[in-house]
């Protein structure tokens, strides 16, 4: 009577609903991890990272007296072999919503539902399954705020508590090691440099939405546009594995609110812009592929990569501080914050009128908090050709982005060396993270800008009013 729990982006015991389903049959449990194709098609910071997610998982079960499988291949021939292996009657699972995956799911499901396996998969990384939410007439929201105020108050059901014990089979099944999946290898010295700024686990990502509400919340509305500062709750990394589930966050959020904390409300509005982005995946998938505008087909954006003004923007040398400052940050600790993400987003697509979806693989790459919703949207929004109700003629300055955001510079000096008789540690720390191939040294001149804030400007302006759309 085992049932097999299929473990996903839900590196948890608390608030798993597959999980809990297993155990409330009482019969033994066995939880498997898969290095599937998806795994292996992840960029090189999310599959380190989602690695070390993985091992902390595996010994939060060994500290219950369980263990987690690990096997590689595709779910819907390995599963089937893992319950003749163990003779189990139920595999149980997280949903994905993601449209790469989910006829994949469909498949294994009917195949062991033929086979009188009890299939069953549950709600996942979400707090709205994307098909719940209507607007009034019937369709799926195109904008965010009518979505918001049509979800802020609902009532969601209580996250379900942490599971401390799960019954054990007669026998475990064969395991592959982790270290022999080599999920790191990509990062190179990189791994080194990042590991020192990650937050893995359920219990310090418990912690991290703990300290927020406690410390952070209360000025979140106006902290958490300044990079300089630590004001965000950074639960996106913790979030994009699971470790932390959103109905987590969402109720934390809302007792926040209620106890007198008003910027909680901010933050818990932040979780349903995730959640947007998860609802356009689902009803418009073509988001991760092509622009969500169609007319934007016929853009003049650059798409060769091999272009230097790309390779100055990837490597953070483009002479534009911010710009320098946020991708410098993303290679020291594998993330970025929210403000300059659109930054440099805008500048690649505007000011050097590249194509987002070079910026999109990029970020696919470099960020361990990398989630395929938010990051496609991230990018269309910034671009002009996604789901924004501003118009797409917006050009982000990023210098009066700094005078604005980073008037004394700390953020600027904290990431970026050149010219610094006494740099920050972070901003050496550039150095050591990035490839020795891109030749970059602290001894070298900080450059001048590769297109000046105003001069992008008018090149995206003028490009926009000669579009053919």
């Amino acid at each position: 009577m085992t049932t097999i729990v299929w473990i996903r982006r839900d590196l948890r015991l608390v608030d798993h609903a597959a999980l809990q389903a297993a155990v409330d049959k009482g019969a033994p449990v066995v939880c498997v991890f898969i290095r599937d194709q998806h795994i292996d098609a992840l960029g090189a910071a999310p599959k380190w990272r989602f690695g070390l997610g993985i091992e902390r998982f595996a010994q939060s079960l060994k500290d219950i007296g369980s263990t987690l499988i690990l096997r590689s291949g595709d779910a819907r021939d390995v599963i089937p072999k893992l319950v003749a292996e163990t003779g189990a009657t139920a595999v149980y699972w997280s949903r994905s919503y993601d449209p790469s995956v989910q006829d994949g799911d469909a498949e294994l499901k009917k195949a062991l539902k033929s086979d009188g396996i009890d299939a069953q998969s549950f709600k996942g990384h979400v707090l709205f399954e994307p098909w719940t939410v209507e607007t009034k007439t019937g369709g799926f929201y195109k904008v965010f705020t009518p979505m918001w105020k049509s979800v802020r108050g609902s009532d969601l059901p209580a996250a379900t508590g942490k599971i401390t014990a799960l019954p054990a089979p007669d026998h475990w099944p064969d395991s592959e090691r982790l270290q022999d999946w080599a999920l790191g290898a990509a990062m190179e010295r990189g791994g080194d440099v990042v590991a020192r700024h990650v937050c893995v686990g359920a219990d310090a990502a418990q912690d991290r939405l703990d300290d927020f509400l406690e410390n952070k919340a209360k000025t979140y509305p106006d902290d958490r546009d300044l990079p300089w500062k630590d004001g965000t709750s950074r639960l996106s990394e913790n979030l994009t594995y699971g470790e932390i589930s959103p109905l987590q966050c969402w109720h934390a959020g809302w007792r926040a609110f209620h106890d007198g904390v008003d910027g909680a409300e901010v933050f818990v509005k932040e979780l349903v812009w995730r959640e947007f982005a998860y609802h356009l995946l689902h009803h418009t998938p073509h988001i991760v592929t092509s622009n969500w505008k169609p007319d934007w087909d016929k853009f003049p954006w650059n798409e060769d990569e091999r272009l230097k003004k790309v390779w100055d923007w990837k490597k953070g040398v483009t002479g534009i501080k911010f710009v320098d400052a946020a991708m410098r940050e993303m290679y020291v600790t594998g993330t970025m914050h929210n403000r300059g993400r659109m930054i440099v987003a805008s500048y690649l697509t505007k000011h050097l009128l590249c194509h987002w979806k070079i910026g999109l693989n990029w970020f696919a790459d470099c960020l361990i908090d990398w989630d395929p919703a938010s990051n496609a949207m991230g990018w269309q929004w910034s671009s002009g050709s996604g789901p924004d109700a501003t118009p797409y003629f917006r050009v982000f300055n990023p210098v009066t982005q700094l005078d604005k955001f980073d008037k004394d510079r700390a953020y600027v000096d904290t990431w970026i060396a050149e010219g610094k008789s006494n740099p920050a540690p972070e901003a050496l720390s550039y150095f050591d993270a990035i490839p020795k191939s891109w030749n970059l040294t602290q001894g070298q001149s900080y450059p001048d800008p590769i297109v000046a804030a105003d001069e992008g400007r008018k090149i995206a302006l003028s490009a926009y009013e000669n579009r053919s759309f």
